[in-house]
């Protein structure tokens, strides 16, 4: 839910009009609206620059993956692995776009430690691949921008890891 709609519904579940708190914040959300935008473009332009840097980072880190009886061994899947980053990616622009955390909470953290194990995904290598794949992607972002995006992949990472 965009922090918009959150202010909307919270004011009219108490039939009232946002407080000056959510005032500031909406427009605290509106200000950077057009760096948002351009942060969501940028990833999603980059997508597959981000994707190859990313796995090519987080297979140097655990070679292992991709040995014989690796979770990515052979070509499909690491193509299994891969689709997982664009997901992630696609994931940290619903992030930006809304402006908070609790859709990539819904759709990204919660269970996804329970699926991960019962596919014998290592936990670990998956925190590992998000930093690595924050770590690609700011390098399309200006420092402003990685303002704005580093905290929902922190957030993911954060997630994982508890």
């Amino acid at each position: 839910m965009s922090i918009v709609t959150k202010v909307i519904i919270d004011a009219d579940n108490e039939l009232r009009y946002p407080n000056v708190g959510e005032l500031s914040i909406l427009k605290s959300y509106f200000s950077n609206v057009d760096q948002r935008l351009n942060v969501v473009c940028i990833l999603r332009d980059n997508q597959q620059e981000i994707i190859k840097l990313a796995s090519k980072a987080i297979f140097q880190i655990h070679p292992e993956y991709i040995a014989p009886g690796g979770n990515a061994e052979g070509a499909r899947k690491r193509s299994l692995c891969l689709r997982d980053y664009g997901w992630y990616l696609r994931l940290i622009t619903y992030g930006v776009l809304s402006g908070e955390k609790e859709s990539i909470e819904q759709l990204g953290i919660i269970g996804v430690k329970e699926m991960y194990n019962s596919l014998g995904v290592p936990i670990l290598g998956m925190i590992d691949a998000i930093d690595c794949l924050k770590k690609a992607s700011i390098e399309f972002l200006s420092e402003a921008q990685c303002n704005i995006v580093i905290p929902y992949f922190d957030f993911i990472i954060l997630g994982m890891s508890n």
